[in-house]
């Protein structure tokens, strides 16, 4: 009865992208395939065009965009990417609209969360954590000869902090040298990438969103180096980068969903 009486209803849902790039873009497309295939399945209709934006990586946008959704008064809110998410969910601590983020790797760590299994609060969502041994052994696995390993990423980025201190951590197990090279524009972080191209044996990233930004133009100077860029996420790899044992944003777009 309850299924029928839901039938017709319609839900406005705002989708809050922090930037436009390759993962982030891959996660928005398959969140919105998957809502409209989960509105047909259950009758209603989950309004996301008219309350789907771009925070374009710049804080007093985002917290305008959520001033918006807010004053919309919207049934949902999706944000993709951690500085999004605690955007988002600093405007709804007061009205209690459900948040259900995409794409934020330590959700505890960021204080979005109390716990993963147990929240709290008015929000929910999905991870791409990613587990960074994977990646190294893949890497050693690939070329166990690797002695050294540039480790390229946006200090600014919370969500590629954990990622980094456990990547340091397992070279320092297995004696691997390791040397960091961070901007948090697009050209230091090109100008970093040149930097390691010239002295690392691999060089590893996980899921930046600023080093994404860029992989198109990193990725050549990592192939003409001949130095295999790892990373956190498949979208890097579509754009160059050499290997990932990681997230595939599709499936957890479609998992927020």
């Amino acid at each position: 009865a309850d299924q029928t009486a839901a039938e017709g209803t319609v839900y406005k849902v705002g989708i809050v992208q922090y930037v436009d790039d390759a993962s982030l873009n891959q996660i928005e497309k398959a969140i919105e395939a998957e809502l409209t295939a989960k509105g047909a399945e259950l009758g209603v209709t989950f309004d996301y065009a008219d309350y789907t934006f771009n925070g374009q990586a710049d804080q007093s946008i985002l917290t305008q965009i959520a001033a918006d959704l807010v004053a919309d008064d919207v049934d949902l809110i999706i944000p993709i990417a951690t500085p999004t998410a605690v955007v988002m969910q600093s405007a709804t601590e007061e009205n209690q609209i459900p948040v259900v983020f995409s794409a934020v790797s330590d959700p505890v760590g960021a204080g979005l969360a109390a716990d993963v299994n147990a929240p709290g609060s008015n929000i929910t969502g999905t991870s791409d954590a990613i587990d960074t041994a994977a990646i190294f052994d893949l890497m050693l696995a690939a070329n166990p000869d690797t002695a050294k390993v540039g480790l390229l990423y946006d200090k600014s980025q919370a969500s590629s902090l954990g990622a980094i201190e456990d990547a340091k951590a397992y070279c320092d197990e297995k004696g691997i040298a390791y040397v960091e090279r961070t901007g948090v524009n697009p050209d230091e972080i090109i100008a970093a990438a040149a930097s390691l191209a010239g002295e690392a044996d691999a060089v590893f990233t996980p899921t930046d969103n600023s080093v994404m930004a860029v992989e198109l133009t990193i990725a050549e100077t990592f192939i003409e180096a001949g130095v295999p860029h790892y990373t956190g996420a498949d979208s890097f790899v579509r754009n160059g980068a050499f290997a990932t044992c990681g997230v595939n944003y599709t499936e957890l777009g479609a998992y927020t969903a």
